[in-house]
């Protein structure tokens, strides 16, 4: 399987993702630690990812 790579939106580092990784998947960066969101995989976009709002059980 071929291995895909990004680059952080945050500090540049060069990010290997899954072979597997699907538009909507969010990872974290291993350097920064930001949440990317992975919007498309051909090419690999990556954009950071929304704050999710807690929803309290509604």
């Amino acid at each position: 399987m071929v291995e895909l790579t990004g680059n952080c939106v945050e500090c540049g580092t060069i990010i290997d993702l899954p072979a597997d990784a699907e538009a909507g998947e969010v990872i974290d960066c291993t350097m920064c630690g930001s949440e990317l969101e992975v919007i498309q995989t051909d090419p690999v976009s990556l954009e950071e990812a929304p704050d999710l709002e807690e929803d309290w059980g509604e």
